[in-house]
């Protein structure tokens, strides 16, 4: 009778290995790029601006001319109206920093996009952006606190099957990057890579130890009914013209934008920053 209930219990555990990849596959395969449109957002605030913005956007330019998908790019506030981010399917904050919006309406727009379906990435510094603003940084999944000087490091793949992780060894070596390390933490984030604090050569002695040795680079989540991916990957402007972050960037994209569907604006529901988050 116990061998038996192994066997079935074991049957069961293939099986849901099987569906769990089967799955997977088919998601992956559910992206349409010819229905895709992206707004890559890249506005600063007051405060240092990286010299890689030019770079970001022409890399997922390149990826757009690729795959089949459209890239909007801008830096101007103004495009955050609620008529106008209902035709996107991804907004990508590629290193924004600080304070990135000019009025209270525009943030609303980008809780009512979240809220109505939308979905959302981060590159790099875009866990420096609006620092003051509670929603967003629940949205990002935190926000940042200080990064090691550049320097090569280590980081660890936890999900290989991640799409924009598919394509990288067990440890990707980044030759010179920031090791960023990230506060006020969304508990309910998926982490799928770590840096390894342990390969830095010279630490700086801010490193939080909330997670021992490593730290989460790389995760999303779903947030006020919307999709978040941010990855802290991509300091050097020269690295956005390499296929390990360019293939990273687009299945960062196709993991964001998850089952593809349009916006739903009647589940919107923000008037103000500073609504609370409702639970369902």
């Amino acid at each position: 009778m116990k061998q038996r209930n192994y066997l079935k219990a074991l049957s069961l555990a293939v099986c849901m290995i099987c569906l769990t990849s089967f799955l997977f596959e088919t998601f992956a395969q559910k992206i349409k790029w010819n229905k895709v449109k992206v707004l890559v957002y890249t506005r600063n605030g007051k405060g240092y601006v990286h010299d890689n913005i030019a770079a970001s956007v022409a890399a997922i330019q390149a990826l757009g001319k690729q795959n089949g998908f459209a890239v909007d790019s801008s830096s101007d506030a103004s495009k955050f109206t609620e008529d106008n981010l209902k035709q996107y399917d991804l907004l990508i904050f590629s290193n924004t920093n600080n304070d990135v919006f000019d009025t209270d309406a525009q943030r609303v727009a980008l809780m009512r996009y979240i809220q109505a379906g939308g979905n959302f990435l981060g590159i790099h510094s875009a866990s420096g952006t609006e620092r003051k603003w509670r929603w967003f940084k629940d949205m990002l999944g935190g926000t940042f606190f200080w990064h090691e000087p550049g320097q090569s490091f280590s980081v660890k793949i936890l999900d290989p099957k991640n799409p924009s992780l598919a394509h990288l060894p067990a440890t990707w070596n980044r030759e010179k990057d920031e090791f960023y390390f990230v506060k006020e933490m969304a508990v309910n984030l998926n982490v799928l890579a770590v840096n390894d604090h342990t390969t830095i050569q010279k630490p700086a002695g801010k490193a939080l130890d909330t997670f021992g040795t490593v730290f989460p680079s790389v995760w999303w989540h779903e947030y006020d009914g919307g999709r978040a991916f941010y990855t802290s990957i991509g300091h050097e402007k020269t690295d956005y013209e390499k296929e390990d972050l360019r293939k990273h960037l687009l299945g960062a994209i196709e993991w964001a934008i998850g089952p593809q569907k349009p916006r739903n604006y009647s589940k919107a529901y923000a008037t103000s920053p500073q609504d609370e988050v409702r639970r369902k």
